[in-house]
């Protein structure tokens, strides 16, 4: 909280003296409500369902905190502050490996160094649910968030919504390996989270343009070659 809250308080300060125009906040799913993402099968993750506050983590609180902030710039100096509430995007050239990778980046890893008939660990039961927006259909939306005249904020996103099971099928599926799942204890985060795309829609005409088996099939070759360079 401390330190992306004094970047973003210092960024801003900077933007504001310097005369800077337009500016992007990455903002994240993760500011919403941890009371409407409980149930799996239906999470509310509309932009207006973000108040009453209660993110589940700090990392949620200091987004909506900075929120607030760019957009009180844009309020009160005519900064063209633009907040984009974004939804696990994943690609090659992405982290893949140290602990600090994002889920479909960590399953392609595991199931690139496993052989067909393996297990891999999967944290908790694997029915928790989420949507993963490849990187490509990432800067398009908010390339185009930057350029219209609606300062948001707003989900960029997949709805495609896919449980922790169903992710790790549909990469063994792309690896043409049988894989099977070891559950284990491990952080699962809020049991559902998808992205509410009407706003975008409405707003900017955008929606992800293909399936979340598109972009995984580029990001598991991508992730494929990492792990064999470092196998030799």
């Amino acid at each position: 909280m401390h330190n992306s809250a004094t970047i973003n308080l210092n960024v801003l300060d900077a933007c504001h003296k310097r005369n800077v125009k337009t500016i992007l906040y990455s903002s994240s799913a993760c500011m919403y409500p941890a009371y409407n993402q409980d149930d799996p099968d239906n999470p509310n993750c509309a932009e207006e369902s973000a108040y009453p506050a209660a993110p589940d983590s700090e990392y949620g609180w200091e987004k909506l905190f900075s929120e607030r902030l760019f957009l009180a710039y844009r309020r009160n100096h005519g900064l063209q502050a633009h907040v984009a509430r974004y939804h696990n995007i994943f690609g090659p050239e992405g982290t893949w490996t140290g602990g600090r990778e994002k889920v479909p980046a960590a399953i392609c890893r595991k199931i690139a160094m496993a052989k067909s008939g393996d297990a891999i660990e999967v944290w908790g039961d694997g029915r928790q649910t989420r949507s993963f927006l490849y990187v490509d259909e990432c800067v398009e939306g908010s390339i185009r968030l930057m350029r219209s005249g609606f300062a948001g904020p707003v989900n960029v996103g997949s709805d495609e919504m896919v449980t922790i099971n169903q992710l790790v099928d549909m990469v063994a599926d792309i690896a043409g390996k049988r894989i099977e799942k070891r559950h284990i204890p491990g952080p699962q985060g809020v049991r559902g989270r998808n992205s509410d795309n009407r706003l975008i829609r409405e707003k900017l005409n955008w929606a992800p343009s293909q399936s979340l088996r598109a972009g995984l099939e580029k990001t598991y070759a991508w992730i494929e070659t990492q792990v064999r360079r470092n196998a030799g």
